[in-house]
């Protein structure tokens, strides 16, 4: 019986931990592709007087970027992109990451003290940020089927007749 229950408090804080992990996936992409402004308009959401320092200091760097060919066929390799990473640490010891496309370190600094406090899971702040970066997520999402869509609206279809012999 003791067994039973340690194997389902295993699966149960397995659960837990992916939760956890695909939330914060999700966290980490929003906060990747917002901006510096919407970061910022976060700033009233934190807590004033959480300090921190920099296990790495906001650095720029690139990243090699690869593409499928037509969308779906084999990788190669499209060329490299500037990204921006960060890493600090909450005074409670919890840990912040950020990585962005371009050169913003204020951007990454912000990204990365934000994903520290969304770990830390203090409720009040936690769902306060959530409800907002999920504002944000629908705003990118809009704007990327927009996109899309005048893109498509340039799509032009190619065919060859085949004229009779003669």
């Amino acid at each position: 019986m003791t067994a039973t229950s340690a194997e389902d408090t295993t699966t149960e804080e397995r659960l837990v931990s992916e939760g956890m992990q695909h939330q914060r996936q999700w966290w980490m992409s929003v906060l990747a592709r917002s901006s510096l402004s919407d970061l910022k308009d976060l700033a009233p959401l934190l807590p004033a007087k959480e300090s921190y320092h920099h296990i790495k200091k906001p650095e720029i760097g690139t990243v090699m970027v690869e593409a499928r060919a037509g969308g779906a066929g084999r990788r190669f390799n499209f060329g490299e992109a500037t990204m921006t990473r960060c890493v600090i640490q909450l005074s409670s010891g919890v840990l912040g990451f950020s990585y962005a496309l371009g050169r913003d370190k204020s951007k990454a600094e912000q990204a990365a003290l934000i994903d520290a406090l969304l770990q830390m899971g203090q409720p009040d702040v936690k769902s306060a940020i959530m409800s907002r970066l999920q504002v944000i997520e629908a705003r990118l999402q809009a704007e990327k089927d927009l996109r899309s869509r005048k893109a498509a609206a340039t799509k032009v279809n190619f065919f060859t007749l085949v004229r009779g012999e003669g």
